[in-house]
């Protein structure tokens, strides 16, 4: 499988954040296509290579089948009209069958899948590891799409001992393409990385969260690639409002980036 999003520099991933589905049904299609359209231009305009869809459905089984319409459908925009932007797909819901078919309807790069070895209790609730479905889905699709796998993600508490370089084994044996590590903080960031690559897991790793262009240049030095949303955010905007992502915010980041 061509792992485009690892060929070149190292992959700095603005994400996208839609808004929850279940709460926003008063949201017309067409506004959602210009709200992702508008935030995605701006990562695109700014020279952000790559940036990831992220649906926020809350959901305690399966996704909907309205959020695989909708996710695709916007994607495959996103895909038309700025072809030279690298795409991802997360979905909230723990389903590994729709954040992959939805990859592949809309020839996105690469997927980010939250537990995908071991178990994590979440906000809502227990969740088990779904790598062999994950790796399963994708051959059987023929899909071209990288998954990228958090390890231990910080949003959740392991349900089970194993150290976060066991973690990383697991998912590295099972399939991922790329692993997600998030600290803490920064230094807690680097320090778990470090302790990954020491056990000698050879998967490209990137930091998973608290990205910003003040400690971008620390976080490459020793990542893989960075992910990265809040910091390119601008401020006070809220949930009426189309733009939500700051051009020149994004252009310092890339900037910071490259400098390293």
């Amino acid at each position: 499988m061509p792992l485009t999003l690892f060929a070149g520099p190292p992959p700095v991933i603005a994400a996208l954040h839609l808004p929850d589905f279940a709460l926003s049904r008063h949201r017309s299609m067409a506004w959602l296509e210009d709200y992702a359209l508008t935030n995605a231009r701006v990562f695109a305009e700014a020279g952000i290579p790559w940036m990831k869809l992220q649906d926020q459905t809350r959901c305690d089984g399966p996704a909907a089948p309205e959020t695989l319409a909708i996710m695709a459908a916007l994607a495959r925009l996103i895909r038309r009209e700025l072809p030279g932007l690298g795409l991802g797909i997360i979905v909230e819901a723990h389903d590994p069958v729709a954040a992959l078919s939805v990859a592949h309807a809309a020839g996105a790069d690469f997927v980010r899948l939250k537990v995908f070895v071991g178990g994590a209790m979440t906000a809502q609730g227990p969740r088990h590891g779904l790598g062999a479905r994950a790796v399963a889905h994708r051959a059987a699709l023929g899909a071209e799409v990288a998954i990228l796998a958090d390890v231990h993600d910080r949003t959740s508490v392991p349900l089970s001992s194993e150290s976060q370089p066991m973690a990383a084994e697991w998912a590295a044996k099972t399939g991922a393409d790329g692993l997600i590590v998030t600290g803490a903080d920064m230094a807690d960031t680097l320090a778990r990385i470090a302790a990954v690559r020491a056990a000698g897991v050879r998967r490209p790793v990137l930091v998973g969260g608290s990205v910003t262009a003040a400690n971008v240049a620390e976080a490459l030095a020793g990542a893989d690639g960075v992910i990265v949303s809040s910091a390119l955010m601008r401020k006070g905007a809220g949930p009426e409002d189309l733009l939500r992502w700051d051009a020149a915010l994004c252009r310092q980041f890339i900037e910071a980036a490259q400098t390293r």
